[in-house]
């Protein structure tokens, strides 16, 4: 049986830390890639990071970003496990790690970042069933 759980979250920032994110004009690197990178990674690590979460077999996840605002970045993250629990959890971590690591690494041209709104959009699967955020 499948699970598969929906992350959203957003970093707000300056729109010119946004144009330097785009046009890949960040000194660290790219900072899609890398933080797409560092979500997956981060989701698999999810019961090191938070006490009592199960360790589960992960069989994907998906990290998209939406750089169609003028002042954000949106990261929707998307876990899929055929294990007997949800996989909410490293959807959240996904999503948060992805987050953290826009800001880390655009931290040089725009300390005043925001990031809000980290939420889970869906779920399907495990003990308690489908969830729709309304």
């Amino acid at each position: 049986k499948n699970t598969i759980a929906v992350a959203s979250g957003k970093v707000l920032m300056k729109s010119d830390t946004l144009d330097a994110i785009k046009s890949a004009n960040i000194k660290k690197g790219d900072v899609i890639a890398t933080a797409r990178i560092a979500g997956i990674m981060a989701a698999k690590k999810t019961p090191d990071l938070i006490p009592l979460c199960h360790t589960i077999l992960i069989d994907e996840i998906s990290i998209d970003f939406d750089l169609s605002g003028s002042e954000s970045v949106g990261i929707t993250a998307t876990a899929k496990s055929t294990g007997r629990t949800g996989v909410e959890m490293e959807a959240l971590i996904a999503t948060s790690v992805a987050a953290l690591t826009i800001y880390d690494m655009a931290k040089a041209v725009d300390k005043g970042m925001t990031i809000t709104d980290v939420r889970l959009e869906s779920k399907t699967g495990g003990k308690s069933g489908t969830y729709r955020r309304k």
